[in-house]
């Protein structure tokens, strides 16, 4: 990645980590409507660096969170004597005879907070694996997935006008997101030969789906009655649970 988009990546997941904080603040200080104000604006900016990031940088499908965080557990760091180790191979690992176990030797032991349970090999090849995924070039994308990629970033845009004109208790906002986001997926489902990080950001925006029935109108009519029925029975006849659900 070129730097201009690793600073686009960077200012995207700064607005992503502190947006729901400023609407927040922004609804402490100023109301209700600096609250929508500042919804606004963040989702205005975001739509802003998602597109430079599709249509100049080439970016293909866009996950979320923009930059993947870091799994410190899996990275782990080689220390002086890891390294030590690893200039002589042979000693590194230790065969058995009869067996033909894979062990590692004592020498090469590393620290308490930077060892693997696994045998060396079984590192290396989830480190190499981890590398090439994390490596691997976006999957171009058509007329077709374009469209489709950009429909998902203008649909927030898209559901704040249609809240400012048909207000928060009309069906016509719910509607309209729900189909942008169905007809998004739908149109990125014929595409082929997606990478590891791509797959998996579509199933995520496919579980997304969900809470629409979690959303209003849909749950002030239909789900809240539903599911706090159900939190009652698990209250009432579901030993332990009580405390929880109520």
């Amino acid at each position: 990645q070129s730097l201009p988009q690793q600073k686009l990546l960077t200012w995207l997941s700064v607005l992503e980590c502190v947006e729901v904080f400023a609407e927040m603040g922004t609804a402490r200080a100023w109301g209700e409507m600096g609250r929508w104000t500042i919804i606004v604006l963040i989702q205005l900016a975001k739509a802003i660096l998602r597109l430079l990031l599709l249509l100049w940088y080439k970016a293909g499908i866009q996950t979320s969170p923009p930059i993947v965080p870091l799994n410190r557990e899996q990275q782990q760091p080689l220390h002086p004597q890891d390294m030590e180790g690893s200039s002589s191979g042979k000693d590194q690992t230790y065969v058995g005879k009869r067996s033909s176990r894979v062990v590692r030797s004592l020498q090469s032991t590393p620290s308490l907070q930077s060892r693997y349970w696994g045998s060396p090999q079984q590192r290396e090849e989830s480190q190499s694996r981890r590398a090439e995924e994390m490596n691997q070039p976006p999957t171009p994308l058509g007329l077709q997935e374009t469209i489709a990629e950009s429909i998902y970033i203008a649909r927030p845009l898209l559901h704040l006008l249609s809240l400012g004109v048909w207000g928060q208790r009309s069906w016509k906002p719910w509607l309209l997101s729900a189909t942008l986001d169905v007809s998004s997926l739908s149109l990125l489902s014929d595409l082929k030969d997606l990478n590891r990080r791509e797959r998996a950001e579509l199933r995520r925006r496919t579980i997304l789906l969900l809470y629409y029935l979690l959303r209003s109108p849909f749950y002030d009519r239909y789900s809240e009655g539903r599911i706090l029925f159900l939190l009652r029975l698990l209250a009432d006849y579901v030993p332990g649970l009580g405390f929880v659900t109520r």
